[in-house]
């Protein structure tokens, strides 16, 4: 029913995650009923971040050059390294305003279901980094899915056997500010009621 390049058009956008067909319709046809400009400066935007954006050196969040801003700053303390699974969760760690070290990006989490070996994430290059670089603290703060868990655990594992002096913290877990007890579930309420602290 589509022209071809508008067909092509919603195949690409449906590609993107979170976006279904329908979705991917409605931007179609909103791109196609803006401006000449701002569709333009829309695609010029993708050519841009493709060309030009790439991995750190050191901790393979993105960046523009070798090493990523985080990295560069010269303030952030570069014996703490928290652990993260993708550069996207480096963002949300960053609005606390409360890590005052630097990130390390594994791109993904174990799943040997799904094909995700430790060889295929870079916890390598994080345990060579860890042992050779005078850190005193890795925080692994993969996500609390059952992928998450095991390569938190595989990390302290690995840690432990080349980097012994390196202490291996993992992000708490439990109730969010403003829930009712009535309403969390079983697992949340025994990982708060474990990682609980003195007041």
């Amino acid at each position: 029913m589509l022209a071809p390049p508008v067909n092509r058009l919603v195949t690409e956008l449906a590609r993107l995650p979170g976006i279904g067909q329908r979705t991917a319709q409605r931007l179609a046809f909103h791109l196609l009923s803006t401006a000449d400009d701002e569709a333009l400066d829309l695609a010029e935007a993708i050519r841009e971040v493709k060309e030009t954006v790439g991995r750190c050196e050191t901790c393979f969040n993105l960046a523009v050059g070798p090493r990523c801003r985080i990295c560069e700053d010269e303030r952030r303390d570069p014996a703490l390294i928290c652990v993260v699974e993708q550069p996207s969760d480096v963002i949300p760690l960053e609005r606390t305003h409360e890590f005052p070290g630097r990130y390390h990006v594994l791109g993904g989490a174990l799943s040997p279901i799904d094909g995700i070996d430790p060889e295929d994430l870079r916890i390598a290059e994080l345990v060579e980094r860890a042992s050779a670089n005078g850190v005193r603290e890795v925080v692994v703060a993969t996500n609390s899915t059952t992928t998450g868990e095991a390569t938190a655990l595989y990390i302290a594992d690995a840690l432990r056997g080349r980097a012994p002096e390196v202490a291996v913290t993992r992000l708490a877990s439990g109730l969010p500010v403003g829930a009712d007890l009535e309403y969390a579930d079983e697992v949340t309420l025994g990982k708060a009621l474990r990682g609980r602290r003195e007041l």
